[in-house]
């Protein structure tokens, strides 16, 4: 074991750490998502669980060893080398989970209304890669652990027992809080300095709390209901199936506006139908009514009036999503949206879209794609 350390003292990769040990955050950061990025696809392909779990696991052990480190338990041991390695690969743990997160949230079209959490993911990804310093402030390090835990069960467990639902959701924060607090109250009977730290009641208490706040996201619709994914969602002229495929017939936006498929402006003829195509990521097996929430805004009242449900159900395995889509016919000019929902009302995705009706107009840049 000597032999090997005395190895990797003299490594160029050990040397190559110290020469540029202010960069390594930052090469960590880009290196981390850019791999995350080209290997994570789908939550419930064997690769990513094996990956996600491989670091939640890893980032709990090196949170245990690095807190006992620190009352010299591991003096004398092989471990002792490593140490000083913990709150880097601590950092690199909590990024790499962090941006695992970022990329399958951000494979839903539509962030509309769960804006907020996506964005506190992606400030916790970047906040992360600049904490080294911080990183040993232990109600810093227990909160930021006990969030990637719960994005991480409430990820996996649906995937696992693949059943959906607000129980699984509620029964996935559960888990978390426990292990969280399993793995707090350890160390600080464990570990004298955690003791002289910390206060217990406290970290509970923040720990708590941000349990709380995550489940309010939950129910006023402000974190999507994860594993599900909204992949696409366009408001077209025309759709066709043939032979299991659909063909989507609908009017382009300007080339630089990359983020949407269609135009927000749908140059409306009478009598036409005015279809929503949708597909929606889920997990194989996993079965979920979907709902397209169709509401009109009404200028008088100045508030949104609700059309009508149409609802499908949707099975989940397929790659590029479960596809699907509902329509309207002798629909009123002026301001529309479709709310992309789940049986128990959360939010997927809202799509927004203007009806204009000039016979002096006529629709732009029509395309047909088969999806």
């Amino acid at each position: 074991m000597k032999r090997i350390l005395t190895e990797f003292k003299n490594s160029k990769f050990h040397n190559f750490i110290k020469k540029h040990q202010k960069y390594i955050p930052i090469i960590f950061f880009v290196s981390g998502f850019t791999f995350d990025s080209l290997t994570l696809g789908r939550i419930d392909r064997l690769y990513d669980l094996i990956v996600l779990s491989l670091h939640m696991t890893s980032l709990t052990l090196t949170i245990y060893l690095y807190n006992l480190a620190e009352d010299n338990k591991w003096k004398n041991t092989f471990i002792e080398p490593f140490q000083k390695y913990f709150p880097l690969a601590i950092q690199f743990f909590l990024g790499a989970l962090s941006s695992a997160y970022v990329i399958y949230y951000s494979r839903s079209v539509s962030l509309s209304k769960t804006i907020a959490f996506f964005i506190i993911l992606v400030a916790l990804l970047i906040a992360n890669e600049f904490l080294k310093k911080r990183i040993s402030n232990k109600y810093l390090q227990f909160s930021a652990y006990f969030f990637v835990s719960f994005t991480f069960c409430t990820f996996i467990i649906p995937v696992l027992i693949k059943v959906m639902n607000t129980n699984v959701f509620i029964f996935s924060g559960l888990v978390s809080l426990i292990l969280t607090l399993a793995l707090i109250i350890s160390l600080y009977y464990l570990s004298p300095s955690t003791r002289a730290e910390i206060r217990l009641i406290k970290i509970i208490g923040i720990v708590f709390s941000m349990y709380a706040t995550i489940n309010l996201f939950y129910f006023f619709n402000l974190i999507p209901p994860v594993p599900l994914a909204l992949e696409n969602a366009i408001v077209a002229h025309d759709i066709k199936q043939k032979n299991g495929k659909y063909f989507v017939t609908y009017e382009t936006d300007e080339w630089y506006i990359f983020w949407r498929s269609h135009r927000l402006k749908f140059i409306y003829t009478p009598n036409e139908k005015v279809y929503l195509f949708t597909s929606i990521f889920a997990p194989t097996d996993i079965k979920k009514s979907i709902f397209h929430r169709w509401k009109w805004y009404n200028k008088n009242t100045r508030k949104w009036n609700f059309v009508e449900d149409i609802g499908y159900d949707i099975t989940g395995g397929r790659d590029n999503g479960y596809r699907g889509y509902t329509f309207k016919n002798n629909i009123k000019q002026g301001l529309w949206k479709v709310e992309v929902i789940t049986d128990e009302e959360l939010i997927l995705g809202v799509i927004d879209f203007e009806i204009i009706i000039n016979p002096y107009l006529q629709p732009k840049g029509i395309i047909n794609k088969k999806f």
